[in-house]
């Protein structure tokens, strides 16, 4: 199980605290320290115990558990990652992109990964109930993608790096009282990490315009008032709360069934239909408030 608290170690483990990762560690370097973060915490192990196996000082440890000082190399990475249990598969592909994430160069990246030449008996494939949840959301989890971000290419980084974010932590994920819900919420995080915000609210992409019907409007001043009507539910849908945001674009944006959305999000269908209620709700009370009657006596 996860702890608690992530930012703190379990009662009674000695030496100082481990602290908090660093604001400013990028999205993709935080996927990949969550997850060993986790693995650290849950091993009982010291950052004494550690530095006694991995070349480096107890404080450099620290930093590198903080994501703080310079990006580590991928030969401690990886070594560490062997003596918290945790597969090099999908470490390595997000250690990558964090890197670049990192400004560090794609040759920098190759010398790291070819100095190491580290063998190891992790699997090189996911676990198969891992693979089968993948293979079963895959298309859908794109499409929730689509509706945040501009292009294919970063809707399937995003989708990708949720499947080994999702492998690194699956030990957490089946211990978890819901493993789709565990899934979606790294989904969700994984998105909006990579989405852009106004005052703090998520922006949908040029995507989530094309899915309602300004295609089927040729007269350019209903496409202009149909345009201007998007506009501006977008920007009302953006201030919902997540379940109700998610739930809403999947059922309106994508036409999605209540039981699909429900098999996605990891929430009963009552709890889907409930969120879709007090969304349209929200969005009516906001874009179509109720006339006042200025005659009317107080």
């Amino acid at each position: 199980m996860m702890p608690p608290d992530p930012s703190q170690p379990p009662p009674g483990r000695p030496g100082r605290k481990l602290g908090p990762i660093v604001p400013s560690a990028g999205s993709v370097h935080r996927a990949w320290l969550d997850p060993m973060r986790d693995a650290y915490f849950s091993s009982g192990r010291t950052l004494g115990d550690l530095s006694g196996e991995v070349p480096l000082a107890k404080s450099k440890l620290s930093e590198l558990l903080r994501g703080a000082g310079l990006y580590p190399r991928w030969e401690i990475v990886s070594r560490l990652a062997t003596l918290l249990g945790l597969p090099h598969v999908p470490l390595e592909r997000l250690w990558k992109q964090a890197a670049l994430e990192a400004h560090k160069s794609r040759d920098w990246v190759d010398r790291c990964t070819d100095s190491a030449a580290l063998t190891t008996t992790h699997a090189a494939a996911p676990p198969i109930d891992h693979r089968a949840l993948c293979e079963h959301v895959e298309q859908d989890y794109l499409l929730y993608a689509q509706a945040f971000l501009p292009d294919d290419l970063q809707c399937e980084a995003a989708v990708s790096d949720t499947f080994d974010i999702l492998w690194l932590s699956w030990n957490d994920a089946l211990a978890s009282p819901n493993t789709r819900r565990f899934a979606w919420t790294v989904l969700r995080n994984t998105v909006m990490a990579r989405t852009p915000h106004i005052d703090g609210r998520p922006c949908f992409s040029q995507t989530a315009f094309d899915t309602v019907a300004l295609t089927y409007l040729t007269d350019d001043e209903a496409r202009a008032r149909q345009l201007a009507e998007t506009m501006a539910l977008f920007q009302v849908m953006s201030r919902l709360p997540a379940n109700q945001l998610d739930v809403i674009a999947l059922r309106i944006l994508w036409r999605m069934p209540t039981e699909r959305v429900s098999e996605l999000l990891g929430l009963s269908p009552a709890m889907v239909r409930s969120s879709q209620r007090h969304g349209e709700h929200f969005l009516r009370s906001i874009l179509y408030p109720p006339e006042t009657d200025e005659g009317a006596t107080p």
